[in-house]
């Protein structure tokens, strides 16, 4: 028997170089124009979005699971989110992948999280107590009732 000739892969039939020397199908001008500013239109929304929220730039890393470093470079739009980090990053900040990439508005941004709680002015004089304060708002009753003997002890020194 023989063999029928291989076909080559549809990446080499198209027309433009790859990295391993094929060719990639042309896209049109104005999606490549985007392209090459994605990492930047997705920062740059990210970062409106948050602010929105009234989150921190740890509270967002926090959400999707990335160290706050990482997660300033992707505002910054100096790194680009893989898709996982992409799909998390939408779940934190509530809002959707194409919004985030540019292609729509960003419509319907929530008012603060409500994770987010106001602070009342006499307790929000440092970035830590304000942390404390949010992470305290996602407890239960039982894990609240718990933090306030373990405050109480430190305190008062029990």
């Amino acid at each position: 028997m023989t063999k029928a000739p291989a076909k080559a892969p549809a990446a080499a039939r198209s027309g433009r170089p790859t990295a391993r020397g094929r060719k990639r199908p042309a896209l049109p001008r104005h999606i490549e124009i985007r392209q090459r500013g994605l990492a930047a239109t997705i920062g740059a929304v990210a970062k409106q979005a948050r602010t929105h929220a009234g989150l921190t730039q740890q509270d967002v890393a926090e959400g999707v699971g990335i160290v706050p470093e990482v997660y300033g470079r992707i505002e910054r739009g100096v790194l680009l989110p893989s898709v996982p980090t992409l799909f998390r990053l939408c779940v934190t900040l509530r809002t959707g992948p194409h919004e985030l990439m540019g292609f729509a508005p960003l419509r319907g941004l929530p008012g603060r999280a409500p994770w987010a709680r106001e602070v009342p002015p006499a307790l929000a004089e440092t970035p830590e107590m304000r942390r404390l304060l949010r992470l305290l708002g996602r407890l239960t009753r039982l894990q609240l009732k718990l933090m306030g003997r373990v405050a109480a002890s430190l305190v008062h020194g029990d």
